[in-house]
């Protein structure tokens, strides 16, 4: 999957890195599906606003005031229909104190673009119930969700995974 939330998290990250300090980020999202029509309803809105905002809040070295992060859907637009557009903008700044702005834009069909991802969580879960492992899949959540039980880095996730699927970590 080649979403917002994980391109998100990889530019925050790579920010950090980099030594920018980020100052303040938004990521909003516009689609003209069932689930963005859903999220005129507000109260639908609040579980994956929070989740799409604690996955980039938990890779960034020091987390940003409420003020200073949006993010979340913002609109139901039906001419999208299953075309999601997400813009994604961060300002930080550089050694020196020199100012910096990204402004990102993805547009991607979002049913089809989680479609892979699915498949790879239930295959993880089919090898746990082969392994008799019960629970929860720490390295598989933290892979394929965006707020799972534990939180890792996507690089560190990723390796987990990888090391569950060989056999070579029980979760």
């Amino acid at each position: 999957q080649m979403g917002a939330t994980i391109l998100h998290r990889t530019v925050v990250d790579l920010f950090r890195k980099r030594g920018v300090k980020v100052e303040r980020t938004y990521q909003l999202n516009t689609g003209g599906n069932t689930d963005f029509l859903n999220m005129l309803n507000r109260t639908r809105l609040a579980s994956k606003k929070t989740s799409k905002t604690e996955a980039v809040q938990s890779v960034m070295g020091e987390r940003l005031a409420d003020e200073n992060i949006h993010i979340g859907p913002s609109d139901y637009v039906p001419w999208q229909l299953d075309n999601k557009i997400a813009f994604i903008r961060v300002e930080g700044r550089l050694f020196g104190d020199v100012p910096m702005e990204l402004d990102l834009k993805l547009s991607v069909e979002d049913s089809p673009n989680s479609a892979g991802i699915v498949i790879d969580a239930i295959r993880c879960c089919k090898l746990g119930l082969d392994r008799g492992i019960g629970g929860v899949l720490h390295s598989a959540s933290a892979y394929f969700s965006k707020h799972p039980p534990v939180q890792m880095t996507d690089d560190e996730a990723h390796r987990c995974v990888e090391q569950f699927i060989r056999g070579e970590r029980d979760c």
